[in-house]
């Protein structure tokens, strides 16, 4: 038998109504802060990605799935949303359309990293991403959207954190007094910090191996060496999320694994999935439609990961996985009552009535096997004897009570009454 290739896994159908309900209040919320949704492609040009994301980060060096297909194009399975969204834009020009542009992604993203718990090869996020305004208003809108959405969810002991990044004018000399400090711990940083400090050195704030953490704690914060306009923005924002009441911590700490983001970046965590406490991260990246070839336009987004948000909706058990709706079967003993039966059972579908019947012959009793497994509500039956009276029968499968319904009134009786469950 051939298995699921490792890392990834299958959403079954008692998963995907709840991860559907979720999607629906996603969709329903960022659509009600002016966001419109986007679906780009699964698959991109790796140049895009290694463009956008960094030569040097962990995505590129060690995770994309990235291959040649039959034409010789070196193509990747998409790592993450965001570059694919500015591609999106530059190439359809909607930095034309005046005012800004606000955009959401649900969908697939695939990195080949070590499964772990609430972690696979393919995984899913919700993004959200902004075009055309540098302010710091934004930023604190997105923030604000994002806690609204998990405060949808009930979702509990969350923590907004956040810092600055800096920009092109602050950011190397903070670089460089990073370095020489990291230099003077190199004995202490794990092999993969060793290889960062040339090439990627903020990833080392980030890394989670306890020898490293222990070694950087008293590494320079970056927001010590913010430029005015730096300074500024950051403490707008900080002071903007204080006005609308949303709780966060300042955390000099917080870096990002993609090299485009500048300025605001924020994560929101928990403590109720072990290691894994990122739930949601993101930021501003001002620069990166125009290193992608598009004209100079500030932005700023966000992902949540979809695999421990679901994770944390199932612990809260604060979302129902729909409206429970009546489910009708249909029992029918002969042909001709198959027949019949057919013809009402896709009525019933067309006007969004969830019902099944049996398409072979078989008996009462295995029907009614059937109907259970299929958690159906009512059970119509119908047979030679139902036909030559002229009614069928009903059965409310929860209260066992049974009544007869007109045969030529079909299947409008049955709506109205399977409506009083």
């Amino acid at each position: 038998m051939i298995q699921l290739i490792k890392g990834f896994r299958d959403i079954l159908p008692d998963e995907a109504g709840l991860w559907r309900q979720v999607e629906m209040m996603a969709a329903d919320i960022f659509s009600g802060f002016g966001f419109l949704e986007m679906r780009p492609p699964v698959m991109e040009k790796a140049d895009l990605f290694k463009r956008s994301i960094g030569e040097h980060t962990d995505i590129v060096e060690k995770e994309m799935y990235t291959f040649a297909d039959r034409g010789g194009d070196v193509v990747t399975l998409r790592p993450e949303a965001t570059a694919s969204v500015v591609r999106a834009y530059i190439q359809h020009k909607l930095y034309n359309t005046a005012g800004v542009q606000k955009f959401y992604t649900i969908g697939p993203m695939f990195r080949r990293e070590r499964p772990q718990k609430g972690r696979y090869r393919q995984f899913h996020q919700v993004n959200a991403e902004v075009f055309g305004t540098a302010s710091p208003y934004m930023d604190v809108q997105l923030v604000f959207m994002l806690t609204t959405f998990f405060d949808a969810l009930a979702l509990k002991n969350l923590t907004v954190h956040i810092n600055s990044l800096g920009c092109s004018e602050c950011r190397p000399l903070f670089r460089e007094r990073l370095c020489s400090f990291l230099e003077e711990n190199r004995l202490n940083l794990c092999n993969d910090c060793k290889r960062r400090i040339d090439r990627n050195p903020l990833r080392v704030l980030d890394c989670k191996v306890d020898t490293c953490r222990q070694a950087t704690k008293d590494a320079p914060a970056i927001t010590d060496f913010l430029c005015s306009d730096c300074a500024g923005h950051f403490e707008q924002v900080t002071g903007l999320l204080t006005e609308l009441g949303v709780g966060f911590e300042l955390d000099r700490r917080l870096v990002r694994g993609l090299d485009y983001y500048t300025r605001t970046t924020f994560e929101v965590r928990t403590d109720m999935l072990g290691a894994q406490s990122a739930v949601a991260g993101g930021g501003r990246y001002d620069n990166l439609v125009k290193m992608l070839g598009g004209p100079d336009v500030p932005a700023v987004g966000f992902a949540v990961g979809f695999e421990r948000l679901m994770e944390l909706v199932e612990l809260a058990g604060s979302v129902p996985c729909g409206t429970e709706r009546p489910r009708v079967f249909m029992a029918a003993l002969g042909e001709k009552a198959r027949s019949i039966a057919f013809k009402w059972l896709c009525e019933l579908n067309r006007e969004g009535v969830p019902a099944e019947m049996c398409m072979e012959e078989r008996g009462l009793k295995s029907q009614m096997k059937q109907a259970d497994k299929w958690n159906a509500t009512h059970v119509a039956i119908v047979g030679d004897a139902e036909i030559e009276s002229g009614n069928i029968i009903l059965r409310n499968m929860n209260t066992k009570q049974q009544e007869e319904l007109p045969l030529d009134k079909m299947p409008e009786c049955l709506g109205r009454a399977i409506s009083r469950l």
